[in-house]
């Protein structure tokens, strides 16, 4: 019988292989779609449903092609440390992993000995080819990491704390004893800034082309590398602090302090944005999930706190103590601390992060600051006798897409990438704790006039409350009978006041919007033409 009908829910069902694959194309699809869809059944307007959708339409093709691409143009996949058995991935060493990957990424394991020039701060482009690294002594250098070459290194002859990257390998920018100076390749001095005094530390906001520093009084500058102006200079009023971090989710910087709190500013307002209380000691690192939800902080206390800044609530609290603290691409946690590193994994996706891997350098070095490279497997580590590189398997993005970061790109589509970036460059007041609210209206809500009969209503309810309210009896001298009235027409009057003054603004708009009978109307020149004459009595 099912057969002649044609059952509908017959026809839906799929092997089980069809089926897999079909729900692995609906999820990809459901990626890269742009939120829900319009409501067009409510819509009246049937010009602006047609519009809608034939817009819901071309979301769901290019969500579908997307698809495609990712199915088809990027087949590689982040692979993890999988144990077998009683076997702990923690417990696998540098040593047997360059045992088992391809020469080219071994090659990304080195450790290299400065003792005299260390501690070491380093950081990578946005694309992971280049590196730069500053010793405290004064030694500065480029390093192409495709190659493993020298760029350039030199001798500053002065102590360095920290070293950033500009939009590209072609400027980055050392904090120095005096001063933050502005070098380039090639390692001649482009700029002396001044106005920021004796910095810590440097961040540099990439879409706003904004050099972000906080120095050793606690005052936190903003300067716009692309017109020199400065964007803000605020005291923070927390005293001395080296811990700061900007969120690459809404470009948000946040500062940690000796008083256990975390404190978020942009640069268009000289009071915080958020002012959170984390940990009971001073607060020694903190970092940013690559999402911008998620983030982790670090406590003298010995804990490492994992908070969501959509709720401003603690996720996990896990035991320990990190000197640096940072989040690789694919979200994986390293803390290093002393000389011992040790990363942290969400591979479940429960948001639970757990021991993944472990990594201790020389005893007797101690690290200064680690940072994981972007579309690569490594974890680079800057110390007090130099600098190394482990592999963290699983921790880079294996698909680059070229128009946000290409590992491989020539000099000329470096240079169109930079005009195209300028073009696109987003001006300070645009950073906020939640970025997707800029563009859209804020709806104002239309106060509903009453009518008389309610407005009657309330009134005669505001007079009968207060002759119910009951009079204390007073002192000899206070309670006299003509007091007790007095003040009992008080209150009443007290109660009718809200509604007499309600009225008469209503009588002074309506006698604003039309005029008086007896009052002439002038008329601007061009139209007294038109006007009628009075006739002659």
């Amino acid at each position: 019988m099912e057969e002649e009908l044609g059952n509908p829910v017959a026809e839906r069902i799929l092997p089980p292989a069809e089926q897999e694959v079909s729900n692995e194309e609906d999820a990809k699809i459901k990626k890269y779609l742009r939120g829900e869809g319009a409501n067009l059944e409510v819509l009246k307007d049937k010009k602006l449903k047609g519009q809608l959708s034939v817009i819901e339409d071309l979301y769901g093709k290019s969500a579908k092609a997307a698809a495609k691409v990712e199915k088809w143009l990027l087949p590689s996949e982040g692979g993890y440390l999988e144990a077998e058995g009683l076997e702990k991935t923690w417990r696998i060493r540098q040593e047997t992993i360059s045992h088992e990957v391809d020469i080219l990424s071994r090659r990304n394991q080195h450790d290299i000995i400065l003792p005299a020039l260390g501690p070491y701060s380093l950081d990578y482009t946005l694309n992971g080819r280049y590196m730069a690294i500053a010793g405290r002594k004064g030694h500065l250098a480029l390093v192409d990491m495709k190659d493993l070459n020298l760029i350039k290194e030199f001798q500053v002859k002065e102590t360095v704390r920290d070293v950033v990257f500009l939009h590209n390998e072609l400027f980055f920018a050392a904090a120095q004893k005096k001063y933050p100076y502005i070098y380039n390749r090639d390692g001649t001095e482009l700029h002396c800034l001044k106005e920021h005094g004796s910095v810590l530390r440097l961040q540099f906001l990439k879409n706003h082309f904004l050099l972000a520093s906080i120095n050793k009084f606690g005052q936190l500058h903003y300067q716009d590398v692309t017109t020199g102006s400065m964007a803000g200079v605020f005291r923070t009023g927390l005293g001395r602090t080296d811990v700061m971090q900007v969120n690459p989710f809404n470009g948000v910087i946040a500062t940690g302090h000796s008083g256990g709190s975390v404190v978020m500013w942009k640069p268009t307002s000289s009071s915080p944005l958020v002012k959170m209380l984390c940990h009971q000691g001073p607060v020694s690192a903190l970092a940013f999930h690559p999402n911008g939800h998620l983030m982790a902080t670090s406590g003298c206390e010995r804990k490492i706190k994992l908070w969501d800044l959509r709720k401003f609530e603690v996720l996990q609290t896990l035991p320990g103590h990190a000197k640096t603290l940072d989040f690789s691409q694919k979200g994986l946690l390293a803390c290093g601390t002393g000389s011992y590193v040790q990363i942290l994994g969400d591979l479940a996706g429960s948001q639970n992060y757990t021991r993944y891997m472990s990594h201790s350098i020389v005893k007797g070095y101690q690290i200064g600051k680690i940072l994981f490279r972007p579309y690569e497997d490594v974890l680079g580590i800057g110390h007090s006798m130099g600098w190394s590189s482990i592999l963290i398997p699983g921790s880079g993005e294996p698909n680059f897409d070229t128009w946000v970061a290409n590992p491989f790109e020539t000099s000329k589509q470096r240079r169109e990438k930079e005009v195209r970036s300028l073009l696109d460059k987003l001006p300070p007041e645009t950073i906020a704790l939640n970025p997707s609210k800029i563009g859209t209206v804020m709806a104002v809500k239309k106060k509903e006039k009453k009518t008389k009969k309610e407005r009657e209503a309330e009134e005669e309810s505001a007079i009968d409350a207060a002759k119910s309210i009951t009079m204390k009896k007073k002192t000899k001298g206070r309670n006299k009978p003509t007091k007790r009235e007095k003040k009992k027409r008080e209150i009443f009057d007290k109660s009718k006041k809200p509604f007499l003054q309600e009225q008469i603004k209503e009588e002074e708009e309506l006698s604003r919007k039309r005029p008086r009978l007896g009052e002439e109307v002038e008329l601007p020149k061009s139209l007294q033409r038109f006007a009628r004459k009075k006739t002659a009595t």
